[in-house]
């Protein structure tokens, strides 16, 4: 094995340094599912030059899929070594913490959906942040106005930042379905960190975009502007901070954040953030605690699920908006016929069925420990075909659509007006797992907006969240309840939607994406384009997306505005504007990784082509031969 270089290198030099990165495990261990022996990876390397990028991969013996190689990576020396599906997606995500710190980290949250192959159940893990205790539902309104505090305000601040739930989610992930200790699980993610990976084009544009905020905050400033300047494509990023706090936490658990000194350090600096000298913005303190970190708990949760043409798709129920808006517009549309030989048509009826459950979601979901959540009611099937009745092939439904209360048969054909969506942040990160036994991971996580709260906790190395933005400041109707206002303990709204989908009973497909409300269009259009418009899966990935989210306009990519498809929808009444640049500088929709298990007995791992820079999908034993499109 080549020497591992211990020289800290500059970080506007060019590095070419290139080490694998190895595990080795204890003899005589039986990776599976539950309390199965615990698995020890014995120590890790990583190179500095990224793994290669591919976005298809088939094979054999588990995949990953994530938007970087080298968590995809992290991920299958993880299965290479005998850990599962459960083991490799916490090594990836811990790895996304690192080379995707705007995106998600342990300042985070997100969901975890699981399909157990001895079981033959899915479940999942709902680990979103959570309101501290004193946080009222004025939280967000300026006391001396009367009115909601400035969206870029919020976001920037103490305020935003809610309990994290990542760390909680791993330790349950683990301790429910993997093989591994949290402390084996960090380990290849602490190596990254601590070694360093390759700026990429992408980091060094998302900085970027956020450098005046980041800037504004010291300990941020400090670590993602070195020497005071952009990262440079092409040098080594080390975060140095990121790695001893990996291994504290892999001494002392995840304890270390919720009742520890990681925790301490969370709060002071919430508390207190950390503004640097002759900062241009007002940078309001939070009211996070540490009995609030004491408190948290990532909770089990019964997934959603419905049936699509002889498919069974389940996903996140709430806090998550997800499961329920997915799930709803897959049964508005099992009430038409779609087909790639009417392209047009389909497209519009997947955009109407997208406004429709865009209504209904803003209207009733919010954390069902604060509201009545009426879950399986907007999953029920009468109610789809009732809504189902606004749909007409010649013309378009008028934003903002009215909502429709599914506890009431008879009333989902009515026509009225509704309000807008909200606004929730784009960031985000979504990766998919499966091993060699057959179980399969499907995990989007976040830190809210790209670069969260742009507050990094000093000496720590992490970026909090600002996931607290996405309460509504305001009720969106005057005397209509709002589900998702604030309050202490709440779980904000989300519409993480991380699906797994299975055939008489065995996985079909696993998928998800980053983009806040775009996830649920991003993930339902994925679907449609694969299991109606008849594509493989990486063509429905890679296809052209549009975003119908109860708006006047819909959004879409460039390619889609250059598509015979608009001016036909157009003449139906839809009206389409660009999507805003959110990750990169590129106008893009979502962010997909995903899987399919084909009938051969082979996984495909599918990532992006090109958005973000493209993603990363890897298979454990790649094989050759084409994968068959059919369903």
């Amino acid at each position: 094995m080549p020497v591992r270089r211990r020289v800290v290198v500059a970080a506007a030099s060019v590095v070419a340094v290139t080490v694998p990165l190895v595990f080795s495990l204890s003899a005589g261990a039986q990776p599976g599912t539950g309390s199965a022996s615990r698995a020890a990876l014995a120590g890790s390397e990583t190179g500095l030059r990224p793994p290669a990028k591919e976005s298809v991969a088939t094979g054999s013996g588990g995949a990953v899929s994530s938007v970087n190689p080298y968590a995809s990576r992290a991920g299958i020396e993880v299965l290479r070594h005998g850990g599962n599906a459960a083991d490799a997606a916490v090594a990836t995500a811990a790895a996304l913490g690192v080379v995707e710190p705007y995106s998600a980290g342990i300042g985070g949250g997100g969901y975890f959906t699981y399909y157990n192959a001895r079981t033959g159940k899915v479940s999942t893990i709902d680990g979103r942040e959570t309101a501290p205790a004193r946080m009222t539902s004025d939280a967000f309104v300026d006391p001396a106005t009367g009115k909601p505090i400035p969206f870029p305000e919020a976001v920037n601040s103490g305020l935003s930042v809610g309990v994290p739930g990542t760390p909680a989610t791993w330790r349950k992930a683990l301790r429910d379905w993997g093989t591994l200790s949290p402390a084996k699980a960090l380990r290849p993610a602490t190596r990254i960190a601590e070694d360093g990976f390759v700026v990429n084009e992408e980091f060094r544009a998302q900085t970027e975009m956020n450098e005046k905020r980041f800037r504004n905050i010291s300990s941020t400033a400090k670590l993602f502007l070195p020497h005071g300047k952009l990262p440079v494509v092409g040098s080594r990023f080390r975060n140095p901070d990121l790695a001893r706090t990996y291994r504290q936490l892999a001494r002392e658990g995840m304890d270390a954040l919720y009742k520890g000194a990681i925790g301490r350090d969370v709060v002071r600096t919430v508390q207190h953030p950390p503004v640097a000298p002759g900062a241009d913005a007002k940078v309001r303190p939070g009211l996070m605690a540490a009995g609030d970190l004491a408190k948290y708990t990532a909770l089990r949760r019964e997934p959603t699920h419905t049936t699509y043409r002889g498919l069974d798709v389940y996903s996140m129920a709430p806090s998550s908006s997800g499961g329920t808006t997915v799930g709803e517009a897959l049964n508005i549309l099992g009430n038409f016929h779609l087909s790639a030989a009417d392209r047009v048509q389909a497209l519009h009826h997947y955009l109407e069925a997208s406004r429709i459950a865009f209504a209904d979601r803003n209207r009733w979901v919010g954390d069902p420990a604060f509201s009545d959540v009426p879950t399986k009611e907007l999953m029920a099937k009468k109610f789809a075909k009732e809504r189902a009745c606004l749909i007409k092939p010649t013309s378009t439904l008028t934003s903002p659509v009215a909502p429709a209360d599914p506890r009431h048969p008879g009333n989902g054909c009515t026509k009225g007006s509704g309000n807008h969506e909200p606004y929730e942040g784009p960031s985000t990160t979504h990766l998919v797992a499966s091993d060699r036994w057959g179980n399969v991971v499907s995990y989007t996580l976040t830190i809210e907006q790209t670069g969260g709260s742009a507050i990094t906790v000093p000496g720590r190395g992490f970026l909090l969240n600002n996931e607290l933005t996405d309460f509504d400041f305001t009720p969106l109707a005057k005397d209509v309840p709002d589900p998702n206002l604030p309050g202490p303990g709440k779980r904000p709204r989300s519409s993480m939607s991380p699906v797994i989908v299975l055939k008489d009973g065995k996985p079909r497909y696993a998928v998800g994406s980053p983009g806040g409300a775009t996830i649920i269009t991003t993930v339902l259009q994925t679907l449609v384009n694969r299991i109606d418009l008849g594509m493989t899966l990486p063509e429905a990935v890679a296809a052209p997306r549009i975003s119908q989210r109860n708006r006047p306009d819909t959004e879409a990519e460039p390619a889609f505005l250059k598509s015979p498809e608009r001016a036909a929808l157009e003449r139906l009444g839809q009206h389409f504007v660009e999507a805003p640049k959110t990750f990169t500088p590129s106008p893009e929709i979502g962010a997909v990784a995903a899987l399919e298990f084909l009938r051969d007995g082979r996984t495909q791992a599918v990532a992006e082509p090109k958005r973000r820079g493209g993603g990363s999908a890897m298979v454990l034993r790649k094989t050759d031969g084409a994968a068959g499109a059919a369903q």
